[in-house]
């Protein structure tokens, strides 16, 4: 059940990724739903598995003194783009 998931989660991000400049041009509404119906999601789903990663990585970072590098591009970058990005802002995405 979790392995479909994922993989159904992977493969829209993957067809939301290959957006062609036809596409580039939609309104704000529809920037919104998507980002609201799939973006977010991903996401969270993005957020989860970096802490899960970031916990599996920690005893490595530590040793090589990257424990704030690490956390933030595992969980801080993702969390960001959850939680505290505009609904329908996708070049905050991009942004570091």
């Amino acid at each position: 059940m979790k392995t479909k998931l994922v993989t159904a989660i992977c493969i829209l991000a993957l067809l939301g990724a290959e957006t062609t400049p036809c596409y580039a041009s939609v309104d704000d509404d529809m920037e919104v739903a998507a980002d609201a119906l799939v973006v977010r999601p991903a996401c969270l789903v993005a957020t989860v598995v970096g802490s899960v990663l970031f916990v599996v990585a920690l005893p490595w970072a530590a040793m090589s003194g990257s424990v704030k590098k690490t956390a933030h591009v595992l969980v801080g970058r993702p969390a960001k783009a959850t939680f505290s990005r505009h609904m329908g802002d996708m070049e905050a995405l991009n942004d570091d």
